[in-house]
């Protein structure tokens, strides 16, 4: 069974940072590209960024470019999100998905909120 656990979510001024973290279990972690998508109240759900198997490519939406940063750790069964720059626009519950861009990222954790205010 496959088991996402999403951490590190928070309240964060607009420009403040923060380190999204998700475990994974259940399935071979390594052998599956992985991404971040992210739902805001009332919106459906919105691709953020994927990383490839073996951490080698990575993906972002436009609005997050240069100011996201995806990363995984294939020993500890973990992906990452680095928010830098925070808009109030990303707020958002951000869920850690297995599966690579153009996914139907059904396989997701419960979500850690991420709400960026003043």
């Amino acid at each position: 069974e496959v088991q996402l656990v999403e951490s590190g979510g928070g309240l964060v001024q607009p420009g403040g940072s923060l380190r999204l973290s998700c475990a994974a279990s259940g399935f071979t972690f390594s052998a599956y590209p992985m991404s971040w998508v992210r739902q805001a109240p009332g919106k459906g759900l919105e691709w953020v960024s994927s990383i490839n198997s073996g951490g080698g490519g990575s993906y972002y939406k436009n609005s997050v470019k240069g100011r996201f940063t995806i990363s995984r750790d294939n020993a500890k069964n973990t992906l990452y999100l680095l928010l830098n720059s925070l808009k109030t626009e990303d707020t958002a519950m951000y869920y850690c998905a297995k599966g690579g861009v153009g996914g139907d990222f059904s396989d997701r954790g419960q979500g850690t909120q991420v709400t960026v205010s003043s």
